[in-house]
């Protein structure tokens, strides 16, 4: 009898094989990391001026809109330009925005500025952050499913998502104890230099060609066929509909500074280990997954993610212990990078190269639709029914969301990755 092969060993680290794709991930860890130490200090101080609860969710919105409205353009032009191009200029323009903010911070200038000012100046750079996000997450998104096998998807979004989390970690953490040494202007500065280190990462990666038959159509045919393949493939649209849906209602990161001031009353130092503890829950997750890939039963294992997610916000939103508040954020991150992880190999392997682009730009709206307006509606909610309650209700929502999904979606349980 022949003998049987031995199966092939998995490699955990198989993405990492590939220096551009590395380049492209520890760029996008600078930049991810370098926005959230500027979202993350920019809230506390927009939260000490103004003490209300709608004025940070309006940070989300003035980055959302410009956002939501150039993302679909965005992905247009991913799949039908260089896309390292796109990527480099985007970050130009968000190291540029981010350099006026930390001009304008400064104290020498921000004292001759009334306060109502540099707020109006503040939310005009954040939305040109928005408006520089809609080019580069389509192009950043669409551009790593070219620099490794198809086989080794599964492991790059692992890794991409590892990264990602890492800068969560880092950058909140970092934000709390830069803010409380050298205020905000000290803090832009940092941010500026490590945009400065993102762009030069991108050079490392070389210009890919446009894939196959992305060149046909008008722009608006183009947009269209881009949202009528993510509208007519189920497990796409049910995926990046549950993740937003949930965060929208479910998520709390907006809210955080008036946890830490008003109700943990920890202070900047505390924000930032509030801030941070999702993303190390999500780290230490993603990190299992690059050896246990969740995706034997993805859309199950996708629920059941979502599930716990909307759990862990509801023991946050009740928490009066500070301790007990971070346990709870810890297992919001460990949830939802299992569907981070699910979602982003979904939005790899399923749509075709010469539609990537446009399917990730209208990932991406679904993303900040959940994201930046998600804070804008936690803002407003909790201006209207108090902050405790809206974190209640809204995980009430994302827990109502999933029992809803579950019972629409029985024939995505027997699909495999």
């Amino acid at each position: 009898m022949p003998e049987t092969p031995a199966p092939a060993r998995h490699d955990p680290y198989a993405a990492l094989r590939y220096p551009e794709f590395r380049a492209l991930a520890v760029g996008a860890f600078l930049l991810s990391c370098g926005l959230l130490i500027q979202e993350v200090a920019l809230a506390y101080e927009i939260y000490r001026v103004t003490h209300d609860p709608l004025s940070l969710g309006l940070i989300g919105l003035a980055e959302a809109v410009p956002f939501i409205t150039l993302a679909l353009f965005g992905g247009h032009l991913a799949d039908r330009r260089e896309k390292r191009g796109i990527i480099r200029a985007a970050i130009a323009v968000i190291f540029a925005g981010s350099l006026a903010l930390a001009a304008l911070s400064w104290p020498g200038v921000r004292a001759q500025l009334a306060p109502h000012v540099w707020l109006f100046s503040a939310y005009g750079l954040i939305a040109l952050v928005g408006f520089a996000r809609g080019f580069y997450s389509p192009a950043a998104s669409s551009l790593r499913a070219f620099l490794v096998p198809r086989e080794v998807y599964g492991n790059s979004a692992t890794w991409w998502s590892t990264f990602f989390q890492t800068g969560a970690i880092l950058g909140p953490v970092s934000a709390g104890f830069l803010f409380a040494l050298g205020g905000l202007s000290g803090t832009l500065a940092v941010v500026v230099a490590m945009f400065t280190g993102s762009l030069l990462l991108i050079s490392f990666v070389k210009p890919r060609p446009v894939a196959p038959g992305a060149s046909a159509g008008n722009l608006w045919a183009s947009l269209r066929e881009g949202i009528d393949y993510v509208f007519g493939n189920k497990i796409i649209l049910y995926a990046i509909s549950l993740d937003m849906f949930s965060v929208l209602f479910g998520g709390v990161v907006a809210l955080l500074p008036v946890f830490a001031e008003d109700i943990l009353r920890v202070g900047p130092e505390g924000l930032g280990l509030l801030r941070a503890a999702p993303a190390i829950g999500a780290l230490l997750t993603v990190v299992w997954c690059a050896y246990h890939p969740p995706l034997a039963r993805p859309w199950r294992n996708l629920l059941l993610a979502v599930l716990g997610f909307g759990l862990a916000t509801f023991v946050f939103a009740v928490s009066k212990w500070f301790w007990l508040s971070i346990a709870a954020l810890f297992a919001t991150g460990a949830f939802d990078s299992v569907s981070v992880v699910i979602r982003n190999t979904i939005m790899q392997a399923v749509p075709p190269d010469h539609l990537r682009g446009r399917v990730q730009a209208v990932n991406s709206i679904f993303i900040s639709s959940s994201n930046e307006l998600g804070a804008f509606e936690s803002g407003l909610a909790a201006k209207l029914l108090g902050t405790v309650p809206s974190v209640i209700a809204g995980a009430a929502v994302t827990c109502g969301v999933v029992a809803w999904m579950w019972r629409r979606s029985r024939e995505l349980f027997t699909v495999k990755l």
